[in-house]
């Protein structure tokens, strides 16, 4: 055991708890950080020689965060089945080992690979699930004592609640930038990633299309088949739209029946294999759909060569040309 004046005492330790809650506040939907700043908190609040934070990946346990003399181990994977922190994980709870020699939980070799005679490891709980632990370490055998656990616990709960808010949050931000019914981007996001994608474009010299498509006669789907129908076709037509283009082309509802798609160092000599597709997809969601629905597709582009331009003057070209398209068009 550490000896008694080598410990904080307890109204040190409040006050280090309380600031450790008011720095994670400040990063709280940053959960890597908050996993760095908790582990070095434990470390100090418990007199050990290292902190660490390992998170669940599959069947291994993963050092995301390591203080002290675990800082050059970030990184390391443990064994779910064969470590102390693979069975506090399944457990649920708080586990301590006062000697790594004589402790058969434990992944001995790893322990001695970080210098590790003694530790507690606390669960990270997560939506009511371990997805983790926060652990302390020392080189000397039974070196954490029962205010060292209470103190780790509390800690563990701090990474748990940044974890829940980060979820939260990233949840929150997935809902605002794609479409509730088709789970495509957005107009939001299309606008971001359009404007990233001008400056790629700028930096390399690259050319840049935007495909502005219209769906006609889904009014017609929506009249005589039901507004369920209609939305199930919109589903069908996002779905073969994103099979059809390539993975780093960008599929959006622009809005009603209205889609863009962005190709980035796309050739112009592609445009006509490109439209191809496009057809080819409302082709495919209308056939899926059948009830006799007949709809197809406008299709407008505007072209960047080099980036010099905007997001909006861009869209704005492709519509006219989606409009001039269905303008032009003979009528069926």
């Amino acid at each position: 055991m550490t000896a008694i004046g080598e410990r904080l005492d307890e109204a040190v330790r409040l006050r280090q708890i309380i600031e450790t809650q008011r720095v994670i506040n400040a990063a709280i939907l940053d959960p890597d950080e908050v996993m760095r700043v908790v582990a070095e908190r434990a470390q100090l609040l418990t007199c050990a020689t290292a902190g660490v934070v390992e998170l669940v990946e599959g069947d291994e346990m993963v050092y995301r965060a390591a203080s002290g003399t675990a800082a050059e181990s970030l990184g390391l994977r443990l064994d779910v089945g064969t470590s102390l922190s693979g069975m506090c994980v399944r457990m649920g709870e708080t586990l301590q080992c006062e000697d790594t020699d004589a402790d058969p939980r434990v992944d001995r070799e790893a322990c001695r690979r970080i210098g590790a005679r003694s530790m507690v490891v606390a669960p990270l709980i997560h939506r009511g699930e371990a997805v983790g632990v926060l652990k302390v370490l020392s080189p000397a055998p039974a070196a954490f004592n029962a205010d060292d656990i209470d103190t780790l616990e509390l800690l563990a709960g701090f990474i748990a609640t940044s974890l829940i808010n980060a979820a939260a949050h990233a949840e929150e931000t997935e809902r605002a930038l794609h479409d509730s019914l088709t789970g495509l981007p957005n107009r939001v996001l299309l606008l971001d990633r359009l404007d990233h994608a001008l400056r790629a474009a700028k930096r390399h010299a690259s050319p840049l299309a935007v495909f502005f498509l219209d769906l006609d006669g889904f009014k017609g789907v929506n009249d005589t088949h039901g507004h369920a129908v209609g939305d199930g076709l919109l589903c069908l037509v996002a779905a073969y739209l994103r099979a059809a283009m390539r993975t780093s082309d960008t599929v959006a509802r622009y809005g009603g029946d209205e889609f863009v798609v962005v190709c980035e160092n796309a050739s112009p000599r592609a445009e006509v294999e490109i439209r191809e597709r496009i057809d080819g997809a409302v082709a495919r969601a209308t056939s899926a759909v059948g009830s006799g629905s007949d709809v197809t597709a406008s299709v407008g582009v505007a072209w960047s060569s080099d980036g010099n331009t905007t997001p909006a003057a861009l869209l704005e070209k492709a519509d006219a040309s989606m409009y001039e398209t269905k303008r032009t068009r003979s009528p069926r």
